[in-house]
């Protein structure tokens, strides 16, 4: 009970605050009312939304609309609770020194809240206010072609020059802008690649979310052709519970991949070969550090006939893959690991595998789609970067890059703040050796 009584108490503080800083302006009682109506208003249709998809077990886009509604309005009310709390501070110590100085009353010795801190702390609010209300309405479909060029030792000569584009996290579920959609994937063909890569999720929860949208991702065309891989939502676990409901969808995901035009590969490679040497595309099912997720990809497995030395690629939905330390695995009652049938344990991570994988292209992340960068300052920041340190863009360690997607689409929040919807394309080239 207490679980739910801390946040209320919280919330109620929080609203309490705004609402005194707006009776600061004004004593107007349609505004001082209409705040309290608006509030409730949006409070009730989250927890309405998520009771309705707690009973469906499905996410759905009007719950994301709810949980927008309700991000826009209760962030901007940080900024004034942080800015009115600082000030009330202030107030208590100056207003504590005036009583003991004069030996007056409290009520004379406490200063009033003064007008402009109000008007300040509302300004400020209004900035992540408007912030959100374009990341909903434009932010989400603000789709940027990130162009990477990638120089590597190892490279065969034929592959001086090839171009791969790199979509992730489509999630058709929180679609509903046709012509956004189809401008993003006319933008994806006008980048020319030899070879698009589809790096997982390309639904929220059921396969049936991305049928209304076959024919516009069918467009997407490649010379070497399109390949991709499974995310943790194309599992079905976040709708279905049985074992038999798990693998229909799991089949419908896999018509869905073919009717699209992708090569699916799970635990699977598909060998690109020019002029006599080869380039390796492997995808592997679903793997990562969380306990949450399942963990069916395997490095073995997709690398089996492939000899040290050759060039590869990899897709991996999850990047904590690249190089987590230890595994975490879900655990029981008595605190002993739970091993899902499917679940492959002996995974070393990419870095410290036994054969060489030059790149790695991952998503998951979304950068969260809320954050700040600012590319000439080469500064980036997100939330996220919390749970997963390589959370957008290139890194390298140990001679081995991996490349982490913003995401497509969106999930739960329908928008996008900072961190904007990407499209990546990387040109590999043959680094030169110094004489």
């Amino acid at each position: 009970m207490l679980r739910f009584i801390i946040p209320i108490v919280l919330v109620f503080i929080l609203e309490l605050y705004t609402f005194f800083s707006i009776r600061t302006l004004t004593s107007n009682k349609f505004i001082l009312i209409g705040f309290w109506v608006f509030t409730v208003l949006v409070y009730g249709i989250f927890f309405y939304q998520l009771t309705m998809t707690q009973r469906d077990n499905r996410f759905n886009l009007a719950t994301g609309y709810a949980i927008a509604m309700l991000l826009t309005l209760t962030v901007p009310k940080l900024f004034v609770f942080a800015i009115l709390f600082i000030e009330d501070i202030f107030r208590f110590f100056v207003g504590l020194f005036n009583y003991f100085q004069q030996a007056g009353t409290v009520s004379e010795a406490l200063p009033g809240r003064r007008k402009f801190i109000s008007q300040l702390a509302l300004g400020i609010a209004a900035i992540p206010f408007s912030g959100f209300l374009y990341g909903v309405f434009k932010g989400r479909y603000n789709y940027r072609v990130i162009k990477h060029t990638m120089f590597f030792d190892d490279l065969p000569a034929a592959f001086d020059g090839y171009k791969l584009t790199q979509i992730s996290d489509i999630h058709a579920g929180s679609f509903d802008n046709k012509e956004k959609i189809e401008y993003a994937v006319d933008l994806i063909n006008e980048q020319k690649s030899d070879v698009i890569l589809f790096t997982g999720d390309i639904v929220n929860a059921v396969a049936e979310e991305m049928h209304p949208w076959i024919d516009t991702f069918k467009r997407m065309k490649a010379k070497d052709g399109l390949y991709s891989v499974l995310g943790n939502h194309d599992y079905g676990f976040y709708a279905y519970e049985t074992k038999a409901e798990i693998q229909e969808n799991h089949k419908k995901i896999e018509k869905v991949h073919e009717a699209i035009g992708f090569n699916l590969l799970q635990n699977d490679k598909k060998t690109i070969e020019r002029n006599g040497e080869k380039l390796h595309i492997l995808g592997v099912e679903n793997w990562g550090s969380s306990s949450h997720f399942p963990k069916k990809g395997s490095l073995k497995q997709v690398t089996e006939n492939i000899e040290n030395g050759e060039f590869n690629v990899l897709l991996s939905h999850d990047p904590s893959h690249f190089d987590y330390e230890k595994m975490d695995m879900p655990k029981d009652k008595n605190g002993k690991d739970i091993i899902r049938p499917t679940d492959i344990v002996d995974e070393s991570n990419i870095i410290n595998f036994e054969k060489k994988i030059q790149l790695t292209l991952a998503g998951h992340t979304h950068g969260m789609q809320f954050g700040i960068e600012i590319p000439f300052l080469n500064f980036k920041w997100s939330p996220v970067k919390y749970r997963y340190p390589r959370w957008a863009g290139l890194y390298e360690e140990a001679g081995k890059y991996l490349h982490v997607n913003r995401g497509f689409g969106v999930l739960a929040f329908p928008g996008r703040v900072g961190i904007w919807p990407e499209i990546t394309v990387i040109e590999l080239k043959k680094r030169e050796k110094v004489a």
